[in-house]
C-alpha cells in the first residue's frame, strides 16, 4: 500500500497473504448491498473471499455444539480442500448424531447475515487455452483460466478512489504462449440506482491476436465461510430456485434462504465492444448458456482480440429480494429494471454525481499527514457505503462490521452509538431511517423484558432480522480449539445508547415530530425496563442495578460467579440515571402536544415519572477507598494481573494483550479474577458526557466531583486496558483529548489505523470495524472541536492537538448548514444564505446569536488556560457513599 493521495487508497503487487484484508477494505456498497473487493475470477479458498451482503437479510441455523470438546485446528484449515478436521465443504451438510465420545451437548442457534450468490465472476483464458466449456470447470482451477496466484504477473496494481466509490486494477501477464495481455477493469456498486452494480473490463493484446474466451456468471453456489470459528457452524443459508436464460446477453438466478424464506434475485447482462471513442463497436460473439441444478448460472463468450486493439467486457447486475417494497417478485423486477437500462456509463456519473453530494456534506479537511488524511476519508467512506442507501422502507439496522464480511454475523450492536453522531450532524434523515429499525422490533424488546419479570423494553446485544436476542452463548477459543460460554448478553446497557441517540437526534434536529412517532416511545420504555431493573436499599436510600455488565466483556461476574453478572456497575448506572432524567424531560417537553396515540401505547401510571425522577436520583455508584469510580462493586477487592509476566509471553510489538479472556481460558483461569478490562468501560462516560455533564450527573446523584477524580480514574483504567476492541482508542484519545494531547493524537492515529493498518491480529478480513471507523471520524469533529448539543444551543470549545494545523468540515444544526474551521488560535463559523433559522452557540463560554449568510471568527484561547469544559474534563470525585 502506498499513500501519495488521501482520496485513492492503492496496492502495488499482488499478495496472497494481505488479499483478504485488501478485499475487505475494497468494498463497495452503498448501504442495500455491498460486495467485497474480490478478484472477478476468484473462488473462495485460503486467499479470497469473493463476498456479497444485502442490508437486513438473514437466516438463522441450527448446529450441535460440544463445549470443551477440541473440534481441530480450525484456523489451519484451508477453505478450498474438503475434508480438514472441523471444516465442511460448502455442500456438505453438518454432521448428525451423538456426540464424540458421549459427552454433554446442544443445539444452538445462529443468525448470520446471509453471504448472498456472487455477482463478480468474469473469468477468461487467452489463446482458446486447453479447459473445457464444462459447468464443473467453474469452480476448479485449471490450466486455462486466468488466476493471479498461478499467473506470470508482469504488473498488478489495485485503486480505491474514494471520490468517486470506484474500484480499478490494471494488472499485464505472460501467459504459457509467451504472449502479453494487459487487463484493466473498474466497477462500481451505485449510489444514484441502489440495486445496481456494475463490471467493466478491457483487454488489450499487446503483442498477439488471437481467440479469447470470457465467462461471466452469477454463483448461488456460497455459503458463509468467511470467519474460522463460524466454519464450525451450519453454513449454508440458501436453496436454489430458479436459474435461466433471459435473452442472448442476460442470465437471471433466484435462490431462497433456507428458515427465513428471503428470496434474492440476481440478473446478468454482458455484452462485449472492440475499439474505443467512436470508433467502438458492439460484438455479437458466439456464445453458450450454462448452468448447474439451478445453483449457478453463465454465458460463455467466443471473441478474437487483434493486437494493440482494447475489446470491453461490460457487465451490468441488478439484484432485489421479497424484503423490497412495491415489487411483484424479485425475479420479475430484476429482469424488468435489467431491460431499462441502456448506457451504463449514464450509470456512471450519475453515481460519481451521488457521491459528490456525499462527500461535500461529510468529508473533514485534515492539516496533518497523508497518512492520517488517507485513513480519516477511508473511515467516511465505508461509514456512508454501510447506510447511505438506508430510507424508512428498507429496513435495516447498523452492522457492527458493515456489509463487508461475516464478522459478529452481521448483527447490530451497540457500535451505532459511535455512528449516529456523524450522521445526525449531516444527514439526520439517515439517522431517523436507522433509529426506526430499533423502533420497528419494540415489541420484541417489550416482549423480551416481560419474560425477565421486567416492565419496558429489553433490547438485545446482537440483533439481526426480527429484534429477538442472536446474541451467542458460545466463543470459540482458537488457542484451545474449543467452545467457552459467553455471556456477552448480559450487557444490557444497549438500551440504555439507544436512548442516548434518540436523544441526541432530537437536540440535534429539534425534530419534536419524530419523538412524537417513534423516539419517546423507545426512551421511555427503556427508562422503564431500567426503572424496574433496580432494587431499593433502605439502609442507605439507594437504588441498585444487579445481574448486568459493562462495556467490558472481561467480566460477567464476579470470582467463581461467571455469567451471573455484576452489580452497580458504575457505567450502566451513570447511565441509567441519564436516561431516567431524560425521559421525565421528555414527558415534560410533549405535555400538551397532541400525543394521545403515544399515550395510549405507553400507558403511563400516575406516579412513574415521578418514579423516574427519583431512581435517576438515587442511584448507586461505586467508589474505591481512594475515591476513584469502581467499575462495579468487588473490582477494588481483585488482584492485580501479572502483567510482565504475561506482556513479556504474549504481547503484540506494542506490549498490548488484546483478547486477554482467550489467554486466560487457555491457561485455565479467567479475567473475571484480576483488574484488567478489554476496553473503556467507566471511561465511556466520558466519551458520551462533557465534564460538565458528568459533573452534573454525579452531584445530582448526591455525590460530589472534585477537581482531580477524573484524571486518577483515567489513570487508574488506562494502566489495566489491553485494548482488546478498536473501539478502546476511540474512547482514550477522546478522554485524553485535553488533559494530555500528545497521548489523545496517539490514539487518535491507532484507533484510524484499525482496519487500514489491521491492528487487532487481522480480523479485518472478516469486515470492518464501523464503530472504530466513526468513531475516529467523530473525535476530529466532536472531541476536538468540543462540539456539544444541549439546552437547544450549539456549543464549542476547539482544543487542536499540536500535530494539527486546522480542520474544516461542515454540519447541519437545525436545519441550519454551518461550515466550521479551527485553528489554534481561531474558530469561525459560516452560515450560508437561505438558512432555516439563527442558532444560538456557545464559544469558550462566549454566547452568540448568528444569522444565516453571516461568517463569524471566535478566537480561541490557548490550550493551557482553557477552562475545563472538554469531553475529556477534569476531576475527583468526594462524598461519596
Amino acid at each position: 500500500m502506498y499513500e501519495t493521495d488521501p482520496w485513492v487508497l492503492r496496492f502495488d503487487g499482488f499478495d496472497p497473504a494481505a488479499e483478504g484484508h485488501r478485499e475487505a477494505l475494497c468494498t463497495l456498497g452503498n448501504g442495500y448491498w455491498g460486495t467485497r473487493g474480490a478478484a472477478p475470477e476468484a473462488r473462495t479458498d485460503a486467499v479470497h473471499y469473493p463476498g456479497t451482503y444485502l442490508a437486513g437479510v438473514y437466516n438463522p441455523l441450527s448446529t450441535e455444539v460440544h463445549l470443551g470438546e477440541a473440534v481441530g485446528d480450525v484456523l489451519g484449515d484451508t477453505l478450498g480442500t474438503a475434508g480438514g478436521p472441523g471444516i465442511r465443504t460448502p455442500f456438505e451438510p453438518p454432521a448428525e448424531g451423538p456426540a464424540p465420545g458421549g459427552r454433554a451437548a446442544h443445539v444452538r442457534n445462529d443468525e448470520h447475515m446471509v453471504n448472498a450468490p456472487n455477482w463478480l465472476p468474469l473469468w477468461f483464458r487467452t489463446g482458446g487455452g486447453p479447459g473445457s466449456s464444462s459447468v464443473g470447470d467453474f469452480s476448479a482451477p485449471d490450466t486455462g483460466w486466468f488466476h493471479p496466484e498461478t499467473a506470470e504477473l508482469l504488473e498488478y496494481r489495485q485503486e480505491l478512489d474514494l471520490r468517486r466509490g470506484l474500484l480499478s486494477r490494471v494488472l499485464r501477464y505472460r501467459d504459457t504462449r509467451g504472449h502479453v495481455t494487459r487487463v484493466q477493469s473498474r466497477r462500481f456498486v451505485s449510489q444514484a440506482s441502489p440495486h445496481v452494480a456494475v463490471l467493466e473490463t478491457t483487454f488489450t493484446a499487446e503483442d498477439w491476436s488471437g481467440p479469447l474466451t470470457v465467462r461471466s456468471a452469477i454463483d448461488g453456489r456460497v455459503a458463509n465461510r468467511n470467519v474460522a470459528a463460524d466454519r464450525l457452524l451450519a453454513h449454508l443459508h440458501l436453496m436454489p430456485r430458479t436459474a435461466r436464460e433471459l435473452n442472448e446477453d442476460s442470465v437471471l438466478l433466484e435462490v431462497e434462504t433456507t428458515r427465513s424464506g428471503i428470496h434474492i434475485a440476481m440478473a446478468a447482462r454482458t455484452r462485449a465492444y472492440a475499439g474505443t471513442g467512436a470508433g467502438q463497436v458492439r460484438l455479437e460473439p458466439a456464445r453458450r448458456f450454462l448452468t448447474d441444478s439451478s445453483r449457478w448460472v453463465a454465458h460463455e463468450f467466443d471473441l478474437a482480440l487483434e493486437r494493440g486493439v482494447p475489446l470491453r467486457v461490460e457487465k451490468v447486475v441488478v439484484v432485489s429480494t421479497s424484503r423490497d417494497r412495491a415489487v411483484v417478485s424479485a425475479p420479475t423486477a430484476v429482469a424488468t429494471w435489467l431491460a431499462r437500462i441502456d448506457e451504463p456509463l449514464s450509470l456512471l456519473a450519475a453515481h460519481e454525481r451521488e457521491w459528490q453530494i456525499l462527500w461535500d456534506e461529510f468529508a473533514v479537511h485534515l492539516h496533518s499527514g497523508a497518512h492520517q488524511s488517507l485513513a480519516l476519508n477511508l473511515n467516511t467512506f465505508h461509514v456512508l457505503q454501510t447506510v447511505a442507501a438506508v430510507d424508512a422502507d428498507l429496513d435495516a439496522g447498523v452492522p457492527a462490521r458493515g456489509l463487508h464480511g461475516e464478522g459478529y454475523r452481521g448483527h447490530v450492536f451497540w457500535d451505532e452509538v459511535f455512528v449516529y453522531p456523524v450522521l445526525t450532524l449531516r444527514r439526520p434523515d439517515l439517522s431517523r431511517a436507522l433509529l426506526g429499525y430499533r423502533y420497528r422490533r419494540l415489541g420484541e424488546a417489550r416482549a423480551a423484558a416481560r419474560a425477565a419479570g421486567h416492565e419496558g423494553a429489553r433490547f438485545p446485544w446482537q440483533s439481526g432480522i426480527d429484534g429477538r436476542d442472536v446474541t451467542p452463548t458460545e466463543l470459540f477459543n482458537p488457542r484451545t480449539n474449543r467452545w467457552m460460554p459467553d455471556h456477552s448478553g448480559l450487557q444490557h446497557h444497549v438500551g440504555l445508547a439507544l436512548a442516548y441517540s434518540v436523544w441526541g437526534y432530537y437536540q440535534a434536529t429539534g425534530d419534536v415530530d419524530y419523538l412524537i412517532e417513534q423516539g419517546a416511545e423507545l426512551l421511555l420504555e427503556i427508562a422503564r425496563f431500567f426503572a424496574s431493573l433496580t432494587e431499593y436499599d433502605e439502609t442507605d436510600d439507594r437504588y441498585d442495578i444487579g445481574g448486568t455488565m459493562g462495556p467490558d466483556e472481561f467480566h460477567d461476574g464476579l470470582p467463581g460467579h461467571p455469567g451471573e453478572g455484576l452489580r452497580n456497575n458504575a457505567y450502566t448506572n451513570i447511565f441509567a440515571a441519564w436516561v431516567l432524567r431524560r425521559a421525565v424531560d421528555t414527558v415534560a417537553l410533549l405535555e400538551g402536544r397532541s400525543c394521545r396515540p403515544l399515550w395510549n401505547r405507553l400507558r403511563l401510571r400516575p406516579d412513574e415519572v415521578d418514579t423516574w425522577e427519583t431512581i435517576g436520583r438515587r442511584l448507586r455508584v461505586p467508589f474505591h477507598a481512594d475515591g476513584v469510580i469502581s467499575q462495579f462493586e468487588g473490582y477494588e477487592n481483585l488482584p492485580e494481573l501479572d502483567w510482565d509476566r504475561y506482556r513479556a509471553q504474549y504481547g503484540a510489538h506494542d506490549g498490548s494483550l488484546g483478547r486477554l479472556d482467550l489467554i486466560l481460558n487457555a491457561e485455565g483461569d479467567s479475567t473475571n479474577n484480576y483488574r484488567v478490562a478489554k476496553q473503556a468501560d467507566v471511561l465511556m462516560l466520558l466519551y458520551l458526557f462533557s465534564a460538565e455533564e458528568l459533573r452534573e450527573l454525579i452531584e445530582e446523584l448526591g455525590y460530589s466531583l472534585s477537581p482531580d477524580l477524573i484524571r486518577r480514574t483515567v489513570d487508574f483504567y488506562r494502566q489495566r486496558s489491553t485494548h482488546g476492541s478498536t473501539l478502546s482508542n476511540v474512547v482514550h484519545s477522546w478522554v485524553d483529548a485535553r488533559a494530555d494531547r500528545e497521548r489523545s493524537w496517539t490514539s487518535l492515529c491507532a484507533a484510524l489505523d484499525s482496519d487500514i493498518g489491521d491492528i487487532q491480529g487481522g480480523t479485518t478480513h472478516e469486515g470492518i470495524h464501523l464503530g472504530a471507523m466513526a468513531g475516529s471520524v467523530d473525535m476530529v469533529v466532536r472531541c476536538y472541536t468540543g462540539l456539544e448539543i444541549r439546552d437547544d444551543m450549539l456549543w464549542l470549545h476547539p482544543v487542536l492537538p499540536t500535530q494539527l494545523d486546522k480542520i474544516a468540515f461542515s454540519i447541519n444544526y437545525r436545519e441550519q448548514p454551518i461550515r466550521l474551521e479551527v485553528t489554534p488560535g481561531n474558530l469561525r463559523l459560516q452560515l450560508p444564505s437561505g438558512g432555516a433559522r439563527p442558532i444560538r452557540v456557545r464559544v469558550e463560554g462566549r454566547e452568540a446569536q448568528l444569522y444565516p449568510g453571516q461568517t463569524h471568527d471566535f478566537l480561541l484561547s490557548p490550550p493551557e488556560s482553557s477552562p475545563p469544559a472538554s469531553p475529556a474534563g477534569e476531576g475527583t470525585v468526594s462524598g461519596h457513599r
